[in-house]
């Protein structure tokens, strides 16, 4: 394993290795005004949401790798204390991109991006008329991690209100994470499309999983189930009993007398389509 003492190598080959590292992140596509009021529009992917009362934001406008300049969003953030945060789906993120691009102070990167610009119920920022959510903000808190070349900047925001396309909400109200359609950064020039790639898996939260540790060793250490097929077998309150496991079999004789590592790969099967029951029956049958 390639081990790495940050103050060994360049701010911009660590800033490679992070970005490259802890992703995708979430953009946020935020929109400030001077004190002026000329509007001001930039993405930024040091970004989460971290809290919901009050509802909490923070984004990070770092300092220039290569000049340490500070974003013309950190200026105005500074200035007037509000933001919009607008989040980037795939119909904007060519949009988005663009705006991105080193434009002088006074440049409105609506015009340049070819966004609207909608004017905001609270805070002075507009809004971007083409993002599914826009929420605006009050900056509460401004950390400044440093002085240099790629030091943070993080913004702190309160969300004073939210704005939700009606186009992107399920049925029952919520945010349909397929309609919504998000889009992440990764490292280099790399972008990630959520939708393309989602998956569930159960939250252990209602449910006590066994755990690991509890699984008997022959399934435990196995050579053919991955530490991620382990975890969904731990995840489960208690393991089959024998009469279910008999049951199983008389149904599914074909897994009967079946050598170990045959089972442990029919097991993998089930877990592949969340079938986390079936599976256990199958490795403890007989």
């Amino acid at each position: 394993m390639l081990s790495i003492n940050p103050k060994d190598i360049t701010v911009g080959k660590l800033h490679g290795y992070l970005l490259g590292a802890i992703a995708p992140r979430p953009i946020a596509f935020a929109s400030t005004v001077d004190a002026k009021g000329n509007p001001n529009l930039s993405p930024f992917s040091f970004f989460n949401v971290f809290g919901a009362n009050p509802p909490t934001l923070i984004f990070s406008p770092a300092r220039s790798v290569r000049n340490n300049t500070t974003k013309h969003t950190l200026d105005n953030a500074e200035e007037t204390k509000e933001v919009v945060i607008n989040v980037v789906n795939y119909a904007i993120v060519q949009q988005m991109s663009l705006s991105s691009t080193m434009y002088a102070k006074g440049v409105n990167e609506f015009e340049k991006a070819g966004l609207t610009m909608l004017k905001s119920d609270i805070v002075q920022p507009f809004r971007v008329a083409e993002s599914p959510v826009q929420l605006e903000c009050k900056v509460t808190d401004i950390i400044y991690t440093g002085t240099e070349g790629g030091a943070g900047n993080l913004i702190v925001c309160e969300v004073v209100k939210l704005h939700v396309n009606e186009d992107v909400l399920a049925d029952d109200g919520s945010i349909d994470q397929y309609k919504i359609d998000l889009v992440a950064r990764a490292g280099g020039s790399f972008y990630s499309r959520a939708r393309d790639s989602f998956f569930e898996i159960p939250k252990p939260i209602s449910s006590l999983g066994i755990g690991v540790d509890a699984i008997p060793d022959e399934i435990k250490n196995s050579d053919i189930l991955t530490g991620n097929n382990l975890g969904m077998l731990g995840n489960v309150e208690r393991i089959p009993d024998v009469k279910t496991v008999d049951n199983f079999s008389k149904e599914h004789p074909e897994f009967i007398g079946l050598e170990t590592s045959k089972k442990h790969t029919f097991a993998q099967e089930y877990l592949k389509i969340n079938d986390v029951e079936s599976a256990w029956k199958v490795l403890l049958i007989k």
